[in-house]
């Protein structure tokens, strides 16, 4: 970005309510469970960004443990982009965007995002259980503690909005979960403008064969 970390900062501490900042390149971090479709989300942001002319750098990022459980730290996995209006040569060092789908996400990313940067945490994955799972004591959410005040924090119920949004569809509990990484994905093309065609089409092609499967996930990304 052309701000350096202590201008983000000032801005950060002067004014949450900044609406926009100019930036020659964008580092995001999309981090979650395995499970949680954080690779699918990273790849279809890569390739709208692709679609429409900007150069970007990629790194998936699997688990450390095969089949870790759910919600710990050995389980997260990530996708970063690193993309803009320049020559891109790396995924970057640092991000400038964090999505934490849970509280192991959190704990595993937050010390590469700048100083400054956005945070936009998923508060269903920062229940008792999660905390627990992430080694974090109950009363200890690191949503409230005050190492965050350097960041821009959206806290979302991203979990609990999608299952709303697609709670006339007909499909199940695990069927409205697993369509969340496309609200996610949602929320991450409106922040940054741009189109949800090639994501819809793509979606179209892959769900082919179960329209009620491809509506939801539509329908979730024009939510989110």
């Amino acid at each position: 970005m052309r701000d350096n970390n202590a201008d983000l900062l000032k801005k950060v501490q002067e004014k949450k309510g900044i609406s926009t900042i100019d930036a020659e390149s964008i580092v995001i971090r999309i981090s979650g469970d395995s499970g949680d479709g954080m690779q699918l989300t990273g790849m279809q942001f890569t390739d709208t960004s692709a679609f429409l002319g900007q150069d970007l750098n990629t790194f998936p990022d699997y688990p450390s443990e095969i089949r870790a459980p759910a919600g710990t730290v050995a389980g997260v996995s990530g996708f970063q982009v690193h993309f803009g209006s320049k020559k891109i040569f790396t995924p970057g060092d640092q991000y400038d965007v964090l999505v934490a789908m849970n509280a192991a996400a959190l704990k595993v990313d937050l010390p590469k995002l700048k100083l400054g940067g956005i945070l936009i945490a998923n508060t269903s994955g920062f229940d008792s259980k999660n905390l627990k799972l992430a080694n974090y004591a109950p009363e200890n959410n690191p949503l409230e503690a005050n190492n965050l005040d350097s960041y821009i924090i959206y806290k979302v119920e991203i979990s609990k909005l999608n299952n709303e949004v697609l709670s006339g569809t007909g499909l199940g509990t695990k069927e409205r979960e697993r369509c969340k990484n496309m609200f996610v994905l949602g929320i991450l093309f409106w922040m940054f403008n741009k189109p949800l065609d090639y994501t819809q089409n793509f979606i179209r092609e892959k769900f082919w064969k179960n329209q009620d499967i491809a509506d939801a996930n539509i329908k979730s990304l024009q939510a989110g």
